[in-house]
């Protein structure tokens, strides 16, 4: 579910949503999503001193299991 809120969100965000992918591996409670997009679109989805990607990450935590830890990265 957090996956592909994550999509969603950063589709509508990226200039090239067809190249947008989130790529989710998990390791015990620790569950790592890290978004791949277009270099050209990387700068818009991490945002001013970094505050679009910081928003993903209050997202994808609100959304988590409780217990649950998450890690957003753009690459």
């Amino acid at each position: 579910m957090i996956k592909k809120i994550l999509e969603h969100v950063v589709q509508s965000l990226a200039t090239k949503p067809d190249l947008v992918t989130v790529e989710e591996t998990r390791e015990d409670a620790m569950h790592t999503y890290e978004i791949v997009v277009s270099e050209a679109d990387r700068g818009r989805i991490i945002g001013k001193d970094g505050q679009t990607v910081r928003a993903l990450r209050m997202l994808a935590q609100a959304a988590a299991s409780e217990g649950q830890m998450i890690t957003v990265t753009v690459r």
